[in-house]
């Protein structure tokens, strides 16, 4: 018996040996054995209990080893059933349920994203690969005496590509890749959202000793990054902890060494955040050097770029060879990669439901008219109000084409959309990112057709006008009280100034001048139109038979009559 215990424990430490020298060799084995140790732990007892009991059981007599085998399984049914009362008992009254709570899940995975994947962003992807360069240099940095990155920050609109682009990232860098949402971190419980930066950047090291580096992901960063706020009272808030803890790990990824003395394999952890916030309202302590070294300002796609995104996910979906891919980004302005995909994938429904297996020009058309403006309904109107609409959408529509320098009419429709009676869908012909005073009077105009085009042919209004004039009161307010595009001598923006500090004298002449310019642009409006009755009647006509008008009809009734978009210098 003596013997073949000595046996047993000599397998045991040969065992051990083995798995120690694997341990020394090969190093992805390290992170196995650190996130698993309390399991192996746990077995390792397990088995040597099991053996010392067979062996105790086995020098038993025959008779007590019968009533030992008899009792064991309600021996250890019960010994499960009081461990299984207490856990719960503890965890619903003596933890109020923070063990369930706390749990976060975070799982490291090699994303497999290529550059070649990444579309729609290319000017934003140059500055990722020099980011890509300064990661798989980073041995050759510091050699010079350079500082390895430490942390990106992406900034830009929803459905532009941050959470792709970071995987892309790691992708060619060949990291590890852990991501997490802002939102996980934040909960009511004290410590939660500071525990759980602990439990990602110990994985985040583990990853990083395995396999020379990682890359951690936080998406909605301003979630725990924004200006922290400190209580007249001493408390803080809890986001206020949880992003000290993400401060002090950032700060500990620069501090890691061997034990030779040497920078540990540690330090190339690398943190991506995301957020769709303004710069203005991340903390300061995150920005500066030594945490998110780097930033990239990620913005919608350009024409060219949405022509790439068009062709990709047209690509995906059997559609009509015929398909004008430049035509559909020019009407795209201003769609983000997710919303060019989205218009596409509603197309393919559309066409699904239309008993058709191939996605043609309009179904991509109504496919952006419903993620814009909405789906059709249909509502009983009687004719007069029906008529009023006509004239109202067609008022719109004529000063929008003739007038407006930089949009353009791909739509007119009096089909219920929404809250709305009828719609005149419009776009900027390319992308502009200012306003200038030309294209400000020309918005107040093109909000007036409507009304001034009921006014015409009935000699009295609808509520219908009520949008509209809110939108051009705001524009021509906002004219004078902050872009000085008044005619008086006062310049500035009045609106940074409390109401309470301007003498009414000032206000009043301010008021006077956005009334000026809206009674200039209602003159200019109703001269447009009475010149061009046989034009408004024509489109009235027409919306009247058909309730829509596409661009290419729109446009072959302006040509009819002559007419062409204002020319701009």
């Amino acid at each position: 018996m003596e013997t073949w215990l000595i046996f047993e424990l000599l397998t045991y430490l040969i065992i051990c040996l083995a798995a120690g020298a694997i341990y020394k060799i090969y190093r992805p084995s390290r992170l196995w054995i650190k996130s698993h140790w309390v399991l192996i732990a746990v077995l390792t007892g397990l088995y040597i209990l099991v053996r010392l009991a067979i062996w105790g059981l086995m020098s038993l007599e025959s008779f007590y080893q019968k009533i030992t085998l008899a009792t064991m399984p309600i021996q250890l049914i019960m010994v499960a059933l009081n461990a299984t009362i207490f856990v719960l008992m503890y965890t619903m009254f003596l933890q109020g349920g923070m063990a369930k709570i706390s749990k976060s899940k975070i799982k490291g995975e090699l994303v497999d994203v290529k550059w070649s994947d990444v579309i729609g962003m290319e000017n934003v992807k140059e500055e990722a690969k020099e980011v890509v360069q300064l990661i798989s240099d980073r041995a050759r940095v510091k050699k010079i005496g350079g500082k390895i990155l430490r942390g990106i920050l992406m900034f830009g609109p929803p459905g532009c590509g941050k959470t792709y682009l970071a995987k892309a990232i790691a992708t060619e860098t060949g990291l590890p890749f852990l991501a997490m949402s802002g939102s996980e971190f934040v909960e009511v419980f004290v410590g939660v959202g500071a525990s759980r930066v602990r439990k990602l950047f110990k994985q985040a090291r583990q990853l990083a000793e395995a396999h020379g580096g990682c890359i951690v992901f936080i998406d909605e960063l301003d979630a725990i990054a924004r200006k922290r706020v400190f209580s007249v009272f001493g408390g803080t808030e809890e986001t206020n902890s949880t992003q000290n803890q993400l401060l002090a790990e950032m700060d500990g990824l620069a501090e890691k060494k061997d034990k030779k003395g040497n920078p540990s394999p540690e330090q190339n952890v690398i943190v991506i955040g995301a957020t769709n916030a303004p710069e203005s309202n991340i903390d300061q302590a995150l920005l500066r050097p030594g945490r998110f070294d780097r930033k990239l300002y990620i913005d919608r796609p350009g024409l060219e770029d949405r022509e790439k995104l068009f062709a990709y996910y047209l690509g995906k979906i059997q559609h009509d060879s015929s398909i004008n891919v430049g035509k559909l980004a020019r009407k795209a302005v201003y769609k983000s990669p997710a919303d060019i995909e989205n218009i596409i994938k509603e197309a393919a429904l559309i066409a699904t439901r239309s008993g058709r297996d191939v996605v043609r020009l309009d179904d991509i058309s109504e496919a952006i008219e419903r993620v814009d403006m909405g789906m059709k309904h249909k509502r009983t109107m009687q004719p007069k109000e029906r008529e009023m609409v006509a004239y109202h959408e067609s008022g719109h529509l004529i000063v929008l084409y003739i007038l407006h320098p930089v949009d353009d009419v791909f739509k007119a429709s009096i089909a219920s959309r929404r809250d709305t009676l009828g719609v005149v869908y419009h776009q900027p012909r390319e992308e502009v990112f200012t306003h200038n005073k030309e294209r400000l009077l020309a918005d107040i105009k093109v909000s007036l057709g409507g009304y001034v085009a009921e006014k015409m042919r009935f000699g009295t209004t609808s509520d219908g006008v009520a949008a509209d004039f809110r939108q051009a009161m705001t524009v021509a307010h906002n004219m004078v009280w902050r872009f000085g595009m008044g005619d008086s001598e006062y310049l500035g923006d009045y609106t940074a100034i409390p109401e309470t500090q301007l003498s009414d004298k000032l206000k009043e002449t301010l008021n006077e001048e956005v009334d000026k310019i809206f009674r200039a642009c209602l003159k200019d409006v109703e001269a447009l139109l009475i010149k061009e009755k046989p034009l408004l009647e024509r489109f009235v006509k027409e919306l009247l038979e058909k309730e829509e008008l596409d661009y290419d009809e729109i446009e072959n009734i302006f040509t009819e009559f002559g007419k062409s978009h204002i020319k701009v210098a």
